[in-house]
């Protein structure tokens, strides 16, 4: 998990700053860049208990949806490709996490 984790945080560094497609896409995607930032910096903090993971791992996969929504939305060609599968890759593996350990928490 660290691993992906890494990898995201690389990809998110890397990517060239975003075209919008207007003004409400600039503020999304400055917004979307932000989230994913926080979310997994969130992730490399999470407390030792079981809860505390599930929290964090819902709050990962709530965070890449919104932000899958908006680089589809927002993106085209190649960048939109690109993001698209950095976050909704992410939340894959997250959901996955929460249906094989987090049932019921």
């Amino acid at each position: 998990m660290r691993t992906s984790l890494l990898a995201a945080a690389l990809l998110l560094a890397a990517a060239a700053p975003a075209r919008a497609v207007d003004g409400t896409c600039a503020r999304d995607l400055l917004v979307a860049q932000s989230s994913q930032k926080m979310a997994i910096e969130r992730l490399e903090i999470l407390g030792d208990s079981e809860a505390d993971r599930c929290r964090g791992w819902r709050q990962h996969v709530d965070t890449m949806r919104r932000a899958a929504t908006v680089y589809g939305r927002c993106l085209s060609g190649s960048e939109r490709s690109e993001r698209l599968a950095q976050v909704q890759g992410s939340e894959k593996e997250f959901a996955e996490l929460l249906r094989s350990r987090c049932k019921g928490r």
